[in-house]
């Protein structure tokens, strides 16, 4: 067999190295990507970088047909839009959707805690992990600080990369039973992280204040053991990496994260080792293919429709919050947009809508070579194969015969391979943004994904070449859907001239 290295050595092209640029460049964004926080602030400048423009949703928008702007809210969900230049009022949209959360352990408001003679972390589960997936990785922290700075509160996003933690499983010995039962920890009892010896932190504390010649403040000790939420370890931590003084820091939304780099793995580089797959594989596809159609002006000279991404926030918990897509982001979005360029026509927004088109994008679960019993057997997701189109009779996906054939014919037209998935009829179908958007906009949506093994793991896998493939197809959705779109009319269609009268069309129903 000749190795990728050999092919490389020997001038010999295996035909992976377009897609592993592609997969590349997504890993660089998740690895710095830990958080939904850190997610939209490399999302937003990439787009600044392109030369897109940066909304307030407090203050009053000026748009142009033409313009390419963004705006983020609560800075873990970022919406972005180009505006054709032939915008005409109650022009729809085309979109795609993803999320930038994934399942991770969040440290609770009082972290601070103490056990057999360890500083552990008081944290929560976010989300449906496999949490028996945390133990015995290293572990670190990022998410958002608020710090104070005279009279103002100042955001501040940190990042430790250092292993800092660690969740150890009880040894074979200890836990018999593991054998026969199987691993199921306790989420509140067993997932503790260790963050320190809490005997060396007593000794260096003592020492400090031993060699100290101020006498103690009684009231300042007092406001300490009030305020004593954290440990002081963590805060003075926190401090470092902020460049602030521990005093200064107010809060935070730390989340729990795993060191090891996401990587390219595979005799011919054909995996995708991560974390956060599920779904900052499609938030970036999703935002790589619009920068890639309008990374330019002259790119919307001929587009009458505006072309969207949006990355929400909390779709591992339901997205019902105000960033989340159950809230009204996305519908807000359109109404501002629709408004703006509609210059008081009648109907603008919703006509907006009822010619806008969603690609809902995230992951989908390939079948397992060890568990293939869990797929139906004619809808198997491989790898390498191209973007998954997922089915589901009872809603749980938003895709119907209309949508899943235009955004399958978008792939046809350029050679792009699509799979379909529908889950076992004896199983539970999980659900996305995809049905959440299309009943509270009210406008045609398909669910889609790339397929993955071990989601909500804390080391997932994917393809490799899956993911230039996702690229295309999202790029030739923003460059061509419009023209696509303008040869289907559902409801618009003549009705049906039927033969006779009313009364001459024969009953069927049993009475």
């Amino acid at each position: 067999m000749t190795s990728k290295r050999q092919k490389t050595e020997t001038g010999l092209s295996n035909g992976t190295e377009l897609s592993t640029q592609a997969a590349q460049s997504m890993l660089d964004f998740i690895n710095y990507a830990w958080t939904p926080f850190h997610a939209v602030e490399e999302a937003s400048k990439r787009l600044v970088a392109a030369g897109f423009q940066k909304l307030s949703e407090r203050q009053a928008w000026s748009l142009q047909p033409g313009g390419r702007y963004f705006f983020t809210r609560n800075m873990s969900t970022i919406v972005a839009f180009a505006v054709g230049a032939q915008y005409k009022p109650g022009n729809g949209f085309h979109m795609l959707g993803a999320h930038t959360d994934s399942p991770c352990l969040k440290l609770k408001p009082r972290s601070k805690s103490t056990r057999a003679g360890y500083d552990m972390v008081n944290v929560e589960p976010y989300g449906g992990g496999l949490w028996h997936t945390w133990f015995d990785r290293d572990l670190s922290l990022a998410g958002r600080v608020l710090v104070r700075s005279g009279e103002q509160l100042v955001q501040k996003l940190v990042k430790c990369e250092m292993p800092l933690m660690h969740i150890p499983m009880l040894a074979i010995h200890l836990h018999p039973e593991l054998r026969e039962k199987g691993f199921n920890p306790n989420k509140q009892t067993h997932l503790g992280p260790i963050l320190a010896v809490a005997a060396k932190h007593s000794l260096d504390k003592h020492k400090k204040e031993g060699s100290s010649d101020s006498k103690p403040d009684s009231k300042a000790e007092e406001k300490e053991k009030e305020e004593d939420r954290h440990h002081k370890a963590l805060l003075q931590l926190l401090s470092t990496q902020l460049g602030c003084s521990p005093d200064a820091i107010v809060d935070f939304e730390l989340h729990l994260c795993d060191v090891q780099p996401s990587t390219l793995g595979g005799i011919e580089d054909e995996f995708v080792f991560s974390g956060r797959l599920d779904n900052l594989a499609m938030s970036f596809c999703s935002l790589q293919a619009l920068l890639d159609a309008h990374g330019t002006p002259a790119s919307l000279a001929d587009a009458s429709t505006v072309k969207a991404v949006a990355l929400f926030d909390h779709e591992e918990v339901g997205s019902s919050s105000a960033q989340g897509a159950g809230g009204p982001v996305m519908r807000d979005t359109i109404t501002r947009v629709a408004s703006v360029l509609g210059e008081g026509s009648e109907g603008a927004v919703v006509r907006a809508l009822q010619s806008s088109f969603l690609v809902s994008a995230d992951m989908a679960h390939a079948v397992h070579p060890n568990y293939a019993d869990k797929h139906d057997g004619q809808h198997q997701p491989k790898f390498g194969q191209g973007i998954v189109i997922k089915h589901n009779v009872n809603q749980r996906y938003a895709t119907n015969s209309v949508s899943s054939t235009l955004f399958r014919e978008v792939a046809r037209r350029h050679g792009i391979p699509t799979q379909d998935f529908a889950v076992r009829s004896d199983m539970a179908c999980g659900s996305t943004i995809g049905p959440i958007l299309a009943s509270g906009l009210g406008c045609r949506t398909v669910d889609v994904g790339l397929a993955q093994l071990a989601m909500h793991s804390i080391r997932e896998m994917s393809s490799s070449s899956d993911v230039g493939l996702a690229i295309a197809h999202f790029t030739a959705f923003f460059r061509e859907f419009e023209r696509l779109d303008a040869s289907i009319d559902i409801d618009g269609l003549a009705p049906p001239v039927l033969q006779g009268t009313l009364e001459d069309t024969p009953c069927n129903h049993v009475h």
